[in-house]
């Protein structure tokens, strides 16, 4: 499906870019064989590993890949951009404008440029965003209480044992309370990707880390992903909850499985079965890997919903149509029915699609605040 949607972009590009500017014929068939394997990315991935999701290149190349992918993007819209403006010229011309090669030069440069950015924000590690969140009926205890959020990590080539080491010895230095994973955690078989998430054994937090799956677990044998990342003290909370005391005060920490699951066969998503036997009257924070299904959580006495799985909609403008594929939840905080939902823009995102303009990545420190 992906070679067939990034090849419309590509012949764009070729009939509407290429073919008009001043060069040699064998010049703009080496610049339009070029673009064309950049549109192929996820073709040739998945002959790399069997999955479009899990590109087994050396990390440059898939950067690469990523800066072409992006770029040729870009300059597709830009191309559209000025026929529509040639379009509404051509009454007043009395013809269909051509732009002057310096144009298309100048918007070559700028797409290929804001790509190469595009991507540097997209593989750093994140900066600390800090988020307070008000909950009604929090303890006094817990007023003040910091978890650290990190979702859709992606640990693949292109974030790889080296960037999650990082991750980590920033995350422990932040000297939490709590860390939630909420999904997403890999791309990539265990064989290909057991040495790239062994750094996440070292998270440490007082209360513990505690993780949910995303989708992303449910592509690659994923009974044997939960049963390893919990094996490096990643606690899965898959519709189950865990009580965190502070005296005689309690706040419930519940997660659930991904709606993958019940798709593939795999269990379904269960927030009841989550909050089976939690303490009554204990607010209940739950992980949730994606947000769509907030209002229906909200009815479940959630008094905050943490999600991931939608990068933040990871370019402006197109997050508008990536809240609209998530019931209109894409980033930041909103409320619900009464009950708090933060959706985080990730820690990293799939390497398929490595591009952030305008949506920082971030690692979340979120500090509980009692609501008046």
């Amino acid at each position: 499906m992906f070679h067939l949607i990034f090849g419309l972009p590509w012949l764009v590009i070729v009939v509407r870019f290429i073919q008009p500017l001043p060069w040699h014929l064998s010049i703009k068939i080496a610049l339009a064989a070029l673009l064309l394997i950049a549109s192929q990315y996820h073709y040739f991935s998945k002959l790399s590993s069997g999955s479009v999701f899990s590109p087994e290149f050396p990390r440059p190349l898939v950067i690469a890949f990523n800066v072409l992918l992006g770029a040729m993007l870009l300059l597709a819209v830009l191309q559209i951009a000025l026929d529509v403006i040639s379009l509404l010229l051509m009454p007043f011309k009395g013809h269909f404008p051509s732009a002057a090669p310096a144009v298309r030069y100048a918007m070559g440069l700028a797409a290929l440029a804001l790509a190469g950015f595009g991507v540097s924000q997209a593989i750093r590690v994140p900066p600390v965003k800090n988020v307070e969140i008000a909950i009604t009926g929090l303890p006094p205890e817990f007023d003040g209480y910091r978890l650290l959020q990190l979702t859709d990590l992606h640990i693949s080539r292109l974030f790889p044992a080296s960037w999650a080491q990082e991750v980590v010895t920033r995350s422990n230095a932040l000297n939490t309370d709590l860390i939630v994973i909420t999904g997403d955690f890999i791309d990539g078989s265990l064989e290909n990707r057991s040495a790239d998430v062994a750094p996440l054994a070292a998270l440490r937090a007082r209360d513990g880390v505690y993780s949910i799956p995303g989708n992303h677990e449910y592509f690659f044998e994923p009974e044997r992903w939960m049963a390893h990342l919990s094996g490096l003290g990643l606690h899965m909370l898959s519709n189950a909850h865990t009580v965190i005391a502070r005296g005689d005060a309690r706040l419930v920490i519940a997660g659930v499985n991904d709606l993958s699951a019940e798709r593939r066969g795999l269990g379904v998503r269960d927030v009841s079965a989550a909050l089976q036997d939690a303490p009554t009257g204990a607010p209940v924070i739950l992980l949730d890997h994606q947000p769509m299904m907030a209002e229906t959580n909200a009815k479940a006495g959630i008094v905050l919903q943490l999600s991931g799985h939608t990068h933040g909609g990871m370019v402006k403008g197109l997050d508008r149509l990536v809240a609209r594929a998530n019931n209109g939840f894409v980033s930041g905080l909103y409320e619900v029915d009464g009950m708090q939902l933060y959706v985080n823009n990730g820690t990293a995102l799939w390497p398929g699609f490595a591009l952030r303009l305008g949506i920082p990545s971030e690692l979340t420190v979120i500090t509980l605040r009692r609501k008046a």
